[in-house]
């Protein structure tokens, strides 16, 4: 990691429940900084949201926690409790069908598999809890991107278009059209996207504000997903995405 990243995480460490505000001073003594580098790091941090400043004196200024932190923790909790929940119900769908679960959130603009369980087949899928991939890529994180707000989904097209090079190129009017087809039909699939001869299907899974804050998908050999085979894995996939949703605060009005 980045030294001057690590220098102002290691800032952070020094509010704590004793001393909930420190001075720039303060700060300085503890860190054995130089006062300017010091200053600069806490400058990046209050800018970033993980700090917030109050003038102490002409000379000094004093600085607390920011709401940022308490926004990232939350969306820690509930990833964990997310995972807690789903877990088992992930587990009794793969025993049912015998393919390969995948829960996957957002995360910075782009999805992260946060919890998987494997099916007995022998079939080698290349994804692992933490694994991070483009929004455009496969049955999970396409539908994170089509229940996306509209305003923060242009942003990440917008995005995509301009990082696009020509080993990426993708159409995006086909995106935003398959994207729309998966906000109308509830769910989305995909074909070979991330695996050679593997289909997705992914379903939505909501809190309780009616927000879509999770996909799960069911991935396998695209043999498997198949006439009768597939309406199974289908009806099972949405109904152990809906039995998530309520587990974890979700009322359908």
């Amino acid at each position: 990691m980045n030294q001057s990243v690590m220098k102002a995480l290691k800032l952070l460490d020094y509010f704590t429940e004793e001393t909930p505000e420190l001075t720039l001073r303060e700060i300085t003594l503890k860190s054995n900084l130089p006062k300017a580098t010091a200053y600069r790091l806490l400058s990046s941090l209050e800018q970033g949201g993980f700090l917030v400043k109050s003038k102490e004196s002409e000379y000094d200024s004093r600085y607390r926690l920011g709401i940022k932190l308490m926004e990232l923790g939350y969306r820690v909790a509930d990833q964990i409790e997310l995972r807690r929940i789903a877990k088992p119900l992930m587990e009794d769908l793969a025993q049912e069908i015998n393919e390969v679960i995948h829960l996957a959130v957002v995360n910075d603009d782009k999805a992260t598999y946060i919890e998987k369980v494997d099916s007995n087949r022998a079939l080698r899928l290349y994804t692992k809890i933490g694994k991070t991939v483009p929004l455009y890529i496969g049955s999970g994180p396409k539908l994170l991107l089509a229940f996306t707000q509209s305003d923060k989904q242009m942003s990440i097209l917008k995005d995509l278009s301009s990082s696009m090079d020509d080993c990426t190129r993708i159409d995006l009017e086909d995106l935003k059209l398959e994207l729309e087809m998966i906000r109308m039909q509830g769910y989305s699939i995909s074909k070979g996207e991330q695996d050679h001869d593997t289909t997705g299907i992914s379903y939505p899974i909501y809190n309780h504000i009616d927000e879509v804050i999770a996909a799960l998908a069911v991935s396998g050999l695209s043999s498997h997903f198949e006439g009768h085979n597939l309406i199974v894995i289908k009806e099972a996939a949405a109904r152990t995405a809906h039995q998530i949703s309520i587990s974890i605060g979700y009322r359908q009005y």
